[in-house]
């Protein structure tokens, strides 16, 4: 079994998302530890955000996840990166991580995501 990497990850997410916030108990629930990952909501954090090249408003429109080492991750990549954390989560995160399913999924989550947003006037 596959060390748990427990370098620590700063998940950006839309904490004004009901379903953004029933995800993250949820993956808090799964993971043993909930240390090494920070969750940070979008909407207070612009600075850093900016400070980093990320303008605010994408970061509503798609998860990122800044690793240890200060990079940022976005969309199906940053997801991919969470899902490893959680033993129950890495084949999920393997298979939405193929090649083949990766484009599909984006445009899929994408769409979703603008059309939740414009459904709660945010967009």
């Amino acid at each position: 079994m596959p060390k748990q990497d427990t370098t620590q990850l700063k998940v950006y997410y839309d904490a004004a998302c009901p379903l953004c916030r029933r995800e993250r108990h949820r993956y808090e629930s799964w993971q043993k530890t909930a240390e090494g990952v920070i969750w940070l909501d979008v909407n207070t954090h612009h600075e850093h955000l900016l400070a980093r090249g990320i303008v605010p408003r994408d970061a509503i429109l798609s998860l990122h996840v800044e690793d240890a080492s200060g990079q940022f991750h976005n969309g199906i990549d940053a997801y991919v990166l969470l899902m490893s954390r959680v033993p129950r989560l890495r084949p999920l995160g393997w298979l939405i991580g193929l090649p083949i399913l990766k484009p599909i999924l984006t445009c899929l989550y994408e769409f979703l995501v603008r059309r939740r947003l414009a459904r709660d006037g945010r967009l």
